[in-house]
């Protein structure tokens, strides 16, 4: 058990129950009332935000998490075998964990994630990978006058939006988080 004072931006807790990441946390004092912290909070599994004001003197639980790289190997199920890449042990990851961003993810790929004691928590590609195209239609002459786009099928199977230039066999690297188009790669 913490002191509400001891807490800081960026640390896991247990709060009733559940486990949240601090993303907030303001020290106030206002007027002539008692000091507070107040803390804006969202919840590791649901993503929801939480917000509460904890007294200075209230115990709080900091958890413990570690966070690693590993490579992702194949898939099994609801699960994703992913292995450390220094003890070469295997873990069995909830694809959920990874939200939209899995449909990027292909094999031998590294991925970060967090464990709370031995339960992963927290799941995250890399900000931005390199995929070839699969598929994509041809680009029609009369189309340049603006920024057009069009759809083109990735390697893992996602469907994004790339300009007209990107042919089928072209790299390019797209955003995670966004799923969008961010350059083509050489």
């Amino acid at each position: 058990m913490a002191k509400a004072s001891e807490v800081k931006s960026g640390n896991v807790l247990r709060f009733n129950g559940e486990l949240v990441s601090v993303e907030e946390y303001i020290h106030r004092t206002p007027g002539n009332l008692r000091a507070f912290y107040q803390a804006r909070m969202r919840n590791v599994k649901t993503g929801k935000i939480v917000e509460y004001r904890f007294r200075t003197d209230e115990e709080v639980i900091i958890c413990r998490v570690e966070t690693n790289d590993y490579q992702y190997l194949y898939e099994d199920g609801d699960y994703l075998v992913v292995m450390d890449n220094s003890t070469f042990e295997q873990y069995n990851i909830p694809k959920l964990l990874f939200g939209n961003s899995i449909k990027f993810l292909k094999e031998g790929m590294n991925v970060t994630i967090a464990f709370e004691s031995d339960e992963p928590i927290v799941a995250q590609l890399p900000n931005s990978v390199e995929l070839e195209i699969t598929y994509s239609e041809p680009a029609v002459k009369g189309d340049t006058s603006t920024s057009a786009q069009k759809y083109a099928t990735v390697e893992t199977g996602a469907e994004i939006r790339v300009p007209l230039f990107i042919n089928q066999g072209d790299k390019v690297k797209v955003d995670t988080k966004t799923g969008e188009y961010m350059e083509r790669v050489k």
